[in-house]
């Protein structure tokens, strides 16, 4: 199995520790990034990932290596501390140059296969929009499996979480573990992710946009191939 993390921030506090130990957990090769240290641009608005090809955009050589960790990985963790309600900055700012590859667009067809979690913490509130920006841009890649651990420290770094928290964390993250170690290489899309697919299968049918239409078609999927099969 492999695992790739993407941390929205670049120090290691509790957003860290959590999503390090369930990767630790899953005994897997297991690849970091750190955001904003290892990828730290915002999207431009040019639109030639949507037009043309994610290669013409401006960022796409330091974004690279991410992309390729992800495409190769079977579970993808996202994780990021809550900022002001919402992920972090680096953290939307990194998922904005993946819009080419949501469903309406032009979708890996990798994703159908894999298992992705959203990992998030607060002193507080904020858990539940912070993983919904997270597990939007999952679902829409097509993320065959998107699990969702969003933990309340009440603390503002790891050594100040008490020792109960952090007992409560390890059964969370077990339990978690072992359910994705169960699933590995047998996940397939739920009904939601297939119904969206079938109507962008429809939309690409009679499409809109060349550079989609010719993606799906040379994956065969404006017929009946599906990327879950």
């Amino acid at each position: 199995m492999r695992v790739v993390i993407i941390y929205g921030q670049s120090h290691k506090g509790s957003t860290y520790h959590i999503a390090h130990e369930l990767a630790s957990k899953l005994n897997a090769e297991t690849t970091e990034f750190f955001l904003p240290r290892d990828f730290g641009e915002f999207c431009v608005g040019c639109n030639t990932c949507f037009s043309k090809s994610e290669k013409n955009c401006p960022h796409y050589g330091k974004l690279a290596p991410i992309t390729q960790a992800m495409d190769a990985a079977d579970v993808i963790i996202l994780a990021s501390p809550v900022y002001v309600y919402h992920a972090s900055g680096p953290m939307k700012a990194f998922l904005d140059h993946y819009g080419y590859r949501w469903m309406v667009h032009s979708p890996e067809g990798s994703m159908f296969k894999k298992q992705a979690v959203c990992v998030c913490t607060a002193a507080g509130a904020g858990l539940r929009s912070t993983l919904k920006d997270m597990a939007d841009s999952m679902f829409f890649w097509g993320a065959a499996r998107v699990y969702k651990c969003g933990i309340a420290v009440a603390a503002v770094d790891w050594q100040g979480v008490s020792d109960k928290k952090k007992a409560d964390i390890d059964k969370k993250t077990s339990a978690l573990a072992a359910r994705i170690v169960r699933n590995n290489g047998k996940v397939r899309p739920g009904i939601k992710t297939r119904a969206v697919f079938f109507a962008m299968h429809l939309a690409q049918r009679r499409g809109f946009n060349p550079r989609d239409v010719e993606h799906w078609k040379r994956h065969g999927w404006t017929e009946n191939v599906r990327p879950w099969r």
